[in-house]
């Protein structure tokens, strides 16, 4: 029997690295799982991979109707809601916030912020009692640093949603959580951390490993393994965590 047997599961930011290896472990773990994303051809390629326990649902996170159909997808093909992970994000730039763009702090928390509510508004109404729903923040959101206005902020505010929606669906037996992941090996963590320091690649990835005390990246499928316990009824008496997954860098 796999840990997720029957549950059903929508993921958004499904085509990245670390909503890739969680939908690969949810499907192994007997989910059946919407795929949502912007990039449409990792999305499709991704849902072929995975077979018929899966469908891809090109959508924007920060688009309500594109949410509420992805959320209604799932109900319409699988039957019900059991998990939702809202893991889509951007960066943006980094930048004092006394030159910082307004235009690009707003893309960032449309994303990172508006993203994960439009989700709880649509998938919590939807879920069946006793779900979960995970949201991705960052070691920035129990941290912070210079430089990093918008997503700082943003990954901060999600951890305020994460703490009302668990009272709120408490009720239910849903439980709501936020992951914590420090610097992971990919490519969306590789260009925040060229563009934060502005060195190259290679010097980046070493000087952020020296700020790990575990002195590495973590890989995207040990996050999708904390996002599997999440989702797994083994988590049923965790709600409103905050989990941190960083290597020891909000210690």
């Amino acid at each position: 029997m796999g840990r997720l047997d029957d549950k059903i599961a929508i993921i958004t930011g499904a085509a990245g690295s670390i909503g890739a290896a969680s939908a690969r472990r949810f499907v192994a773990e007997g989910a059946r799982v919407v795929l949502s994303d912007l990039d449409e051809a990792r999305l499709e390629a991704l849902a072929a991979e995975l077979g018929e326990r899966a469908v891809a649902v090109k959508a924007d996170a920060s688009d309500e109707a594109d949410v509420r159909h992805a959320v209604e997808t799932a109900v319409e093909r699988f039957g019900a809601l059991d998990v939702a992970f809202a893991n889509a994000g951007i960066f943006g730039d980094a930048g004092p916030i006394t030159g910082y763009d307004t235009t690009t702090f707003d893309r960032v928390l449309a994303v990172n912020v508006r993203g994960p509510f439009l989700l709880a508004k649509h998938a919590l109404a939807a879920m069946r009692d006793g779900g979960s729903m995970i949201i991705t923040s960052s070691v920035v959101g129990l941290t912070s640093d210079p430089g990093i206005v918008a997503y700082a902020t943003s990954k901060h505010a999600v951890v305020g949603l994460m703490r009302t929606a668990a009272k709120e669906m408490a009720p239910r037996r849903i439980r709501v959580n936020t992951l914590h992941p420090g610097p992971v090996d990919n490519e969306f963590q590789h260009t925040i951390e060229e563009t934060a320091t502005g060195r190259p690649r290679a010097e980046a990835t070493e000087f952020f490993d020296n700020m790990i005390p575990l002195q590495r990246h973590a890989t995207a499928d040990e996050v999708a393994l904390a996002a599997l316990y999440l989702a797994s009824d083994e988590s049923a008496f965790l709600t409103g965590a905050t989990i941190p997954l960083d290597g020891g860098m909000s210690v």
